[in-house]
């Protein structure tokens, strides 16, 4: 008799736990007021594909600790983006080496820090 009354359980909690996650998500995505006038709302395609480039070169080119600038120059953005990308905490374990990338953009007065890690298998590229 448990086991049923276990997979009774495991079966009611899923879907509420799935209506919560989705809940709390759609509740975040319309609260989206606190990107108002960041740096990543003047990106447009061009900034962005500027912005993934450098931070391949970054992970490419640069140790741990070591800052490369990057611009928007050349993108036709009247807005001036600017800023920094540094790799940190190069992981490798086997075949995979992992890097957290430390990306600073700056425009309008304006800074916004993220930071990702991308993992490349060797020879392979940055994801």
């Amino acid at each position: 008799m448990p086991y049923p009354t276990r997979a009774l359980k495991r079966i009611s909690v899923q879907p509420i736990a799935s209506c919560v996650v989705l809940a709390s998500g759609a509740a975040e995505a319309a609260n989206l007021g606190f990107l108002n006038n960041t740096p990543i709302t003047y990106m447009k395609q061009r900034d962005l594909q500027a912005l993934n480039n450098a931070a391949h070169s970054a992970h490419d080119t640069k140790q741990d600790g070591e800052s490369l600038d990057w611009n928007n120059e050349g993108a036709r953005n009247p807005v001036a983006l600017k800023g920094t990308l540094t790799p940190l905490d190069t992981n490798k374990n086997g075949e995979r080496t992992c890097r957290k990338l430390t990306m600073v953009a700056q425009a309008k007065g304006q800074t916004q820090t993220w930071a990702p890690t991308a993992c490349k298998p060797d020879g392979g590229k940055w994801a």
